[in-house]
């Protein structure tokens, strides 16, 4: 065995991809032995660009020779492709199909929602949640019409500390449908200042504003609290 010295080469090598026709940067493995060809053919399926106009080049580490992992192949495309060209999807023809032509079909969402009477397919369902709306929106008017502006209040919204504050604005708004309450409150805890949307409904400092729903105010004799100033 004196004088002899074996070399033991990886049968496949780690090649990283890159081409003219695209931004990115790919990994495969290929078999040592695989001609310029059969390389072009595999590379054709990878980077997009027919294997007829493409050429190769091919950059090593320094001492790897002829190659090793981690070299990289670059593919030139000389048939006319740019970059980004199989990436950029406003270029794709988008495909558009009708509402009453989508509504015909039998393999889509929609036509399963119908056929096991999901969501606003189950008439029942949805006339019970109509109807519970509408319940609902009674209750927030009935509590409205006994709300007046300038009176003091105190706002209970789940989820959130107690608040107390003066009535500046009662009924229907722009921004949401339904009933709705404008208070000024007597801290900095609230959203606005009197403005939603860029229309004013009444006017307070910035941060003391808010609206809620009627449920949620209770009117009463709430004085504004002494937050333990001692001295003028």
């Amino acid at each position: 065995m004196d004088g002899q010295v074996t070399v033991i080469t990886n049968p496949t090598v780690n090649v990283r991809l890159t081409s003219t026709i695209s931004s990115f940067e790919v990994q495969r493995r290929f078999n040592r032995g695989i001609s310029i060809a059969e390389l072009k053919g595999k590379l054709e399926m990878v980077v997009g660009a027919p294997a007829s106009s493409m050429d190769l080049e091919l950059f090593t580490l320094l001492g790897s020779y002829p190659v090793d992992d981690d070299c990289r192949i670059h593919v030139i495309d000389r048939s006319g492709g740019q970059m980004g060209e199989f990436t950029d999807v406003s270029k794709v023809q988008k495909f558009e199909l009708s509402d009453e032509a989508y509504d015909k079909k039998t393999d889509t969402a929609r036509s399963f929602m119908r056929k096991q009477r999901i969501g606003h397919f189950n008439e029942e369902e949805m006339a019970k949640k109509k109807a519970e709306h509408a319940a609902r929106e009674e209750e927030q008017k009935a509590a409205a019409d006994v709300i007046s502006v300038g009176s003091r209040c105190k706002v209970q919204v789940p989820g959130q500390p107690t608040k107390l504050g003066t009535v500046m604005y009662v009924g229907t708004t722009d921004f949401k449908p339904g009933y709705w309450v404008g208070v000024k409150y007597d801290e900095p805890l609230g959203k606005n200042n009197g403005i939603v949307e860029g229309k004013r409904y009444f006017e307070c400092e910035n941060k003391y504003g808010a609206f809620v729903k009627p449920l949620s105010v209770t009117v009463g004799d709430f004085p504004e609290e002494d937050y333990g100033l001692d001295e003028m």
